[in-house]
């Protein structure tokens, strides 16, 4: 029998089991090897099924003991409301809540729900420190000189080799380094927009997008997006005609979390393509997926070099190093004039780092430890928000990612949370944020990407404390 059909049917089965309540929460699993006996398949495959029932949280595994049916299960948190933003496009940026919550980014003391970046103590600092000392002694002139144009061509093919993960089968030659994942999208709509242009993107959107397409000049129209399969293709076609670009982050976006499925990937790229409008696909959050496999990206569909995918490692490894990468399809040309005059080059000594790091096998172990990491805090966040937040709060179900999105009655505005919160030292992202128009006051955004502790704990239920109080 095909393994793909046999772990699909052992998945399938156990799912069902777990639905209909023949197995509750708090039920214990069958082992791995008792898993392998009992259905006489390999080990890879009665793991490959467990980490497919744990990232769609039907399971949870808990450290010497096993697997165990899901706490979660027993939770009946509705979903947020798909968003219904206005078809026209808007630029009322809430720049005065923007500065007012990340002025705070590094201050010593603050707990950060606020801001999408994990936490350094789910990071391998010690590695990568070793890594930047051997980067300088590798590098003929210590790093100390210029790179070429492209980037570090070292670091190139290791992207390109991880691409296979998920459909991409980039080359070395099809990538453009880049000082982060912000400076990729800043190349990609300097160089395909104008002052005027109207771009599409998802609504609610990371903040940092809103601001950077407001800077440029152009006009932002927000698409109605379902907090779980992300935006809604009838309303990309309903104006289509409107717009000049679109930038979307298909792959657990921030910050409801969503993840489109393929058939919608497929035919974005498909309707952007025949109206020769370019897609600009933000995949920093792609590798931080909670279940067995890599999701595809846009980019995996493109047939004629309309995408621009742009990732970086600053979700997933480290922030500060800034190192990003766009493949920029049939807009290279446009994409290395702009390196040229507005950076010339990378970082030498940190792109030869992270390449090392990246070609040493030591990243894919990271992440595997990383990704479990982030979906046990999810599991925590979600059972700690229905025991101390007010009554008919709705969250996202994210299957990667950082973000977790919470909705609260209407009368509950984030904002005002937000006052609250930060004089007990906790930091949340209030709705507003992630719009231009007036929408979200009643939601927010938490990150999962922090260490859970009991402190971490506690603090989380301040924040619905506080919101009972409002």
């Amino acid at each position: 029998m095909n393994r793909e059909f046999i772990y699909n049917e052992i998945a399938d089965g156990i799912a069902s089991q777990i639905r209909n309540g023949v197995l509750k929460a708090g039920d214990k699993l069958p082992s791995v090897r008792m898993m392998c006996q009992e259905h006489q398949v390999s080990m890879n495959t009665a793991k490959r099924v467990f980490l497919e029932l744990e990232s769609q949280s039907l399971i949870e595994s808990k450290p010497q003991s096993g697997y165990f049916v899901s706490r979660l299960m027993s939770v009946k948190l509705p979903l947020p409301e798909v968003s219904s933003p206005s078809l026209m496009a808007n630029n009322n940026e809430p720049d005065e809540l923007i500065s007012k919550v990340y002025e705070n980014m590094g201050k010593k003391g603050l707990t950060f729900f606020s801001i999408g970046i994990p936490s350094g103590d789910l990071l391998p600092q010690a590695k990568l420190k070793k890594e930047i000392i051997n980067a300088t002694r590798e590098l003929k002139d210590g790093g100390t000189g210029y790179e070429e144009l492209q980037g570090n061509l070292k670091l190139r093919r290791m992207i390109a080799v991880r691409s296979l993960q998920w459909g991409g089968n980039l080359s070395e030659n099809d990538l453009v380094t880049t000082n982060g994942g912000m400076n990729a999208l800043s190349f990609c709509l300097m160089a395909l927009g104008k002052p005027g242009d109207t771009i599409a993107i998802e609504s609610p959107c990371y903040p940092g997008i809103l601001q950077l397409a407001n800077g440029l000049g152009l006009n932002v129209l927000e698409l109605p997006t379902h907090p779980t399969t992300g935006i809604e293709i009838d309303a990309l076609r309903k104006v289509i005609s409107q717009i000049n670009l679109c930038l979307l982050i298909p792959n657990f976006n921030s910050p409801l979390g969503s993840c489109m499925p393929d058939e919608n990937k497929k035919e974005i790229v498909r309707l952007l393509s025949e109206h020769h409008i370019p897609l600009i696909e933000d995949d920093v959050y792609g590798d931080l997926y909670f279940g067995s496999t890599r999701p595809k990206c846009c980019k995996s569909f493109d047939k004629d070099g309309n995408v621009l995918y742009c990732s970086s490692i600053s979700k997933t490894l480290a922030p500060g190093y800034r190192v990003g990468w766009i493949a920029p399809g049939r807009y290279k040309d446009k994409i290395m004039k702009l390196k040229l005059l507005h950076s010339t080059s990378s970082i030498s000594i940190v792109n030869e780092a992270v390449a090392n790091f990246l070609k040493s096998g030591r990243y894919e172990k990271h992440l595997q430890q990383m990704r479990r990491a982030l979906q046990n805090n999810y599991q925590n966040y979600v059972q700690t928000i229905v025991d101390y937040f007010p009554e008919g709060t709705k969250t996202s179900r994210p299957q990667g990612g950082l973000s977790l999105w919470v909705e609260f009655d209407k009368k509950i505005r984030t904002t005002e949370l937000y006052d609250l919160a930060i004089k007990q030292n906790i930091s949340i992202a209030p709705g507003r944020m992630f719009t231009l128009q007036d929408q979200f006051e009643n939601c927010m955004r938490l990150c999962i990407g922090l260490p859970w502790t009991e402190e971490t704990k506690l603090c989380l239920q301040q924040v619905g404390n506080l919101a009972k109080r409002i």
